[in-house]
């Protein structure tokens, strides 16, 4: 995959020197999370030189020293790619760690229902919801489900979003769910963008179970869990938490029996009520909570005790018209949050980082700094990966976004826009808003 840069050269076999960027925010925090007031400091170099080879970066800092470190090794600088940020930021790549992107249909008439007063939770338990949504991805066939991945991916990359993750749970079924793993298994390898998978299984009750929760979770623990683990089709296991969904107990059931078969864990917690969802990612040493609308004084507290990263969704909160997540208290508890757009076909029908910023910073009260961080290491962190992307240092992956502004706090500043120019994969430019013709943001190409 090849992308333009302004001089008129390609990226090329990963190898690519960044240049002239009027900031690099770095996000740099090694191997963790970045929680409470460190989130703030995104760590911005001026006058930097980033270096990449093949995909990894190995230089980065004032320009004079990184150039006399590659003349020292004799580094053969013309094998280089360059891209001339040309006074523009340059961030690590978008971390989107949650979103439900394998499904087919939609679910607009559902959008209506809500917007004229039916909740979320009573559209459900009449078999609608969800439920709609399983209807339509049961009948799809693996190369439709595919087709409408590689369509979302494309919108996510333009976005800026290097890495993605992608739960199943439009299945309730073992075929179903299996194909959805399969599907998010041959995205990653047939698009730049990274697809990480979550096992949600346990999205909703499906219908030949309705009012028989604990019978479905004994069946995908029996199952559908053990084909899961066995062929490495997921790295977690997610559970939607939630009153007239699944309870504590049977959360507990299912994400301990991932656990047992290597699975990591994860839970759709405290979305709709105060349930205990927090308080449960906490005992079990889930790598996250999300939604947290409703999360408790003690869920908090817990949440960041344990070192889980909290992942807030405020795009779906807009969305149902629902309370914000309280932000700031989980930062002023000293715990790490990380924002995702939630994108699926009913509460939040949306890939934008642009309305994703823009409601981090309005809605829930974060800096520019607080947003960048949670977009990117912290939302690394979420999915286990904070060691090897989500910032710029020496070591980790060349995922990096280059926006069409000259500082990260125009990110929320410019409200719904999107200011990405350039996105850059492992060292290759991978998407070029201004020529849009000689990148690979065509779903044909992965390095």
């Amino acid at each position: 995959m090849s992308g333009s840069t302004p001089g008129g050269n390609r990226s090329r076999d990963g190898n690519l020197i960044v240049e002239n960027a009027a900031e690099i925010v770095t996000c740099a925090a090694g191997r963790a999370a970045r929680g409470g007031a460190a989130m703030a400091d995104p760590g911005v170099l001026s006058g930097a030189l980033l270096v990449i080879e093949d995909g990894r970066i190995t230089h980065l800092g004032p320009a004079e020293r990184v150039q006399a470190e590659l003349a020292a090794r004799g580094t053969a600088v013309d094998r280089f790619s360059r891209l001339d940020a040309a006074g523009r930021c340059v961030l690590p790549g978008f971390i989107d760690a949650h979103t439900h992107l394998v499904f087919a249909g939609d679910r607009v008439d559902e959008f209506s229902r809500r917007l004229a007063g039916e909740g979320y939770l009573e559209i459900l338990s009449r078999g609608g919801g969800i439920l709609s949504t399983v209807r339509a991805t049961r009948r799809a066939s693996r190369e439709e489900l595919v087709r409408l991945g590689l369509a979302r991916l494309d919108a996510m990359l333009a976005h800026g979003v290097t890495t993605v993750e992608a739960k199943s749970g439009y299945g309730l079924d073992r075929e179903t769910e299996i194909r959805q793993l399969e599907v998010a298994r041959e995205l990653d390898r047939r698009h730049p963008v990274d697809v990480v998978a979550t096992f949600l299984g346990a999205h909703a009750v499906p219908e030949e179970y309705r009012g028989r929760p604990s019978a479905y979770i004994d069946f995908l623990i029996a199952e559908v869990l053990p084909e899961v683990a066995s062929r490495r089709l997921a790295r977690f296991c997610d559970v939607f938490c939630e009153t007239g969904v699944f309870s504590p107990q049977e959360a507990r059931r299912i994400l301990q029996a991932a656990a047992d078969l290597g699975l990591g864990m994860k839970i759709h917690a405290d979305e709709m009520s105060a349930l205990g969802g927090a308080e449960l990612a906490a005992e079990l040493g889930a790598v996250s909570a999300d939604h947290l609308l409703h999360v408790s004084p003690a869920g908090v507290a817990a949440l960041a005790r344990a070192g889980v990263v909290a992942v807030l969704l405020p795009m779906t909160a807009f969305s149902l018209r629902e309370p914000y997540a309280p932000a700031r208290a989980i930062l002023e508890a000293g715990g790490a949050v990380a924002l995702a757009t939630d994108f699926n076909p009913g509460s939040c029908c949306s890939e934008s980082i642009p309305l994703l910023a823009a409601l981090g910073a309005v809605a829930l009260g974060l800096t520019a700094g607080e947003i960048v961080t949670a977009l990117t290491i912290n939302a690394a962190a979420a999915l286990g990966l904070a060691s090897s992307i989500g910032s710029l240092e020496v070591g980790k992956q060349g995922d990096l976004v280059v926006l069409d502004a000259p500082s990260h706090r125009h990110l929320p500043y410019r409200l719904g826009v999107n200011l990405v120019e350039r996105v850059v994969k492992r060292g290759r430019i991978v998407f070029d808003k201004r020529n849009p013709g000689g990148t690979a943001c065509s779903p044909s190409n992965r390095s």
